[in-house]
């Protein structure tokens, strides 16, 4: 069994070879730092999709420090690389909104086809493997397999599931869901929602009376909005972050898929841009490949072999 720093080495690997790899080609065998050194790091951090605000922010720092002669040698930049991302991640790093008495309800919100169903499912194992008791809701209501999807995980977890008939107004699940988390005591509801574009104004509409719904039973509701996102999208993961941001009050993300990506940076780009944590990321197929984001780990994963 492979340990969770191992795991998320495994996972991170196509991120390590189109990021931090790439740095490390730039500055093989280079004396000096020069303007076309600098350019081509910048290059390689922006189609790393670490975002063009982050690139510019770390070049601007290295040029200061240079300008400064506080750096000469061209094997330090890998470092200050490596210091600036950690410092952009650590940056918008907060503990998780928990509520004071049960239930946590925590709303799952993303596009279709990002894998939230099955995230909804995997968080589902881990929440009651940290010893909590958790309650599902399946309030995507529109696509009949995605209430199946949902029943499977929570034969596979021994987890109810609070669903109405296909068709049904999310926010009758939701109501229904959360009175019975708050009868049962329950530590975390988890309510997964249907799949929207970030462009549809009724749909996010949609989101806002869910929001409104829980909050009439329990006061705080939703405690956390996570969106999950699918890392092979790379800086189009950004654009669906920033308008589910405004409109569904996300708090924490969750990238999929990363494994299969070597757009990892943009992990970077989102949390600098939205001030937004990522709370999980996804690294393979199995319930166990959905880890706890920390990061000092995932950047020591990333520049250390």
């Amino acid at each position: 069994m492979l340990s969770l720093l191992d795991r998320l080495k495994q996972g991170i690997q196509k991120t390590r070879a189109g990021l931090v790899n790439k740095v490390e080609d730039v500055l093989l065998g280079k004396k000096e730092i020069d303007s076309d050194l600098l350019d081509e790091l910048e290059y390689t951090l922006i189609t790393a999709d670490v975002g063009v605000k982050t690139a510019t922010d770390i070049l601007e720092s290295i040029r200061q420090k240079v300008d400064r002669q506080l750096v000469g040698d061209p094997s330090e930049l890998r470092q200050l690389i490596r210091e600036h991302l950690l410092g952009v991640l650590e940056a918008s790093d907060r503990p998780l909104q928990m509520a004071t008495a049960p239930p946590t309800v925590i709303l799952m919100v993303g596009v279709n086809g990002s894998g939230k169903t099955t995230t909804t499912g995997k968080l589902a194992a881990r929440f009651q493997a940290e010893g909590k008791s958790v309650l599902l809701a399946a309030a995507d209501t529109f696509r009949a397999a995605a209430i199946e999807q949902l029943e499977v995980w929570g034969e596979r977890t021994k987890t109810i599931v609070i669903r109405q008939a296909q068709g049904a107004d999310p926010s009758a699940v939701i109501f229904d869901a959360v009175q019975a988390a708050k009868a049962r005591k329950t530590d975390i509801l988890l309510v997964d929602t249907a799949g929207r574009l970030h462009t549809k104004e009724n749909l996010m509409a949609e989101l806002e009376k869910m929001r409104r719904t829980a909050r009439r039973v329990v006061e705080d509701a939703p405690h956390e909005v996570w969106l999950v996102l699918d890392a092979t999208t790379g800086q189009n993961g950004l654009e669906q972050a920033r308008k589910f941001t405004e409109s569904a009050g996300v708090t924490g993300l969750i990238l999929t898929k990363l494994d299969g990506t070597a757009k990892g940076g943009v992990v970077v780009a989102i949390t600098r841009e939205l001030n937004v944590p990522i709370r999980y990321i996804g690294v393979g197929e199995q319930a166990e490949d959905l880890l706890p984001f920390e990061p000092e780990k995932f950047i020591s994963s990333l520049f250390e072999s």
